[in-house]
């Protein structure tokens, strides 16, 4: 299969997950691999736009940051942007975050859920461990040290494969998770929600990680930040300036490059 296939492969596809590109690697930050994977998700997402303009899309390819604005202007080129449909899949952070907090916690893991909301780099990934269920609760010193090892978590799996790659199971186990919910959702299933980064108005940023309540037609509600405690608070302001600067990156890479 090779570039010619595309446009047939993708022809009339209700769902397109994009997990296309190249890994990070020992040193590299998810931004890093912004030259090469900015350029593979636009053409990818450029064929949906032809082929499958209603496609709802998830966006797996990092820096998910910058690649959700860059499908999201790809598709206004083409005019055929529907913000409902366009969603970058942070589900792996919500799957640490829940696998961690199990761990520490001693409890089953598939009975815990932590929304983590804002983006999915670095500081920009916020846990919103209040808001867990069950409801648990830290020391400040834990439950600081334990924010830091969700948004540093893939970091650590790039460290440890010493060169090998990235996160690619647990990354496929979240996609699949995402993509069910979705699916579910897209087949009439009330009442899934997924945490995605989407077009959002809850913070100054255009884009922004929350829980979504999931319809037949996308996002069906956007159910927001919710209550913070003053230390996720602080972590939301903290990610501001990286994650507008992320945004602007990816629109200003379609801006130059798609004419």
């Amino acid at each position: 299969m090779g570039d010619e296939q595309l446009a047939e492969c993708v022809k009339n596809a209700d769902l397109v997950l994009i997990p296309a590109g190249v890994p990070r690697k020992p040193g590299m930050t998810r931004d890093d691999l912004f030259n090469t994977n900015a350029g593979i998700v636009a053409h990818l997402v450029d064929a949906c736009a032809k082929n499958c303009p209603k496609a709802m899309l998830g966006i797996i390819t990092n820096p998910v940051n910058s690649t959700v604005p860059i499908a999201s202007e790809v598709l206004k080129k083409n005019g055929v942007y529907d913000a409902k449909r366009v969603f970058g899949v942070t589900t792996l952070d919500v799957v640490r975050s829940n696998t961690f907090i199990a761990e520490a916690k001693g409890l089953d893991v598939s009975k815990v859920t932590c929304p983590v909301i804002g983006g999915h780099s670095g500081i920009t990934i916020v846990p919103v461990i209040s808001q867990c269920t069950p409801s648990v609760s830290f020391p400040q010193e834990e439950r600081a040290k334990l924010s830091v090892r969700i948004q540093n978590a893939g970091t650590e799996v790039v460290e440890a494969k010493a060169g090998a790659g990235s996160a690619t199971l647990s990354m496929a186990y979240a996609a699949s998770e995402f993509a069910n919910a979705l699916l579910d959702a897209m087949n009439g299933t009330v009442g899934r929600v997924q945490c995605a980064f989407v077009r959002s108005d809850e913070t100054e940023a255009k884009y922004f990680a929350t829980p979504i309540l999931l319809g037949r037609n996308g996002v069906e509600k956007n159910l927001g930040i919710g209550k913070l405690l003053d230390y996720e608070r602080n972590l939301v302001n903290a990610a501001m300036d990286e994650l507008k600067s992320n945004i602007s990156k990816g629109e200003e890479f379609v801006a130059k490059n798609f004419k």
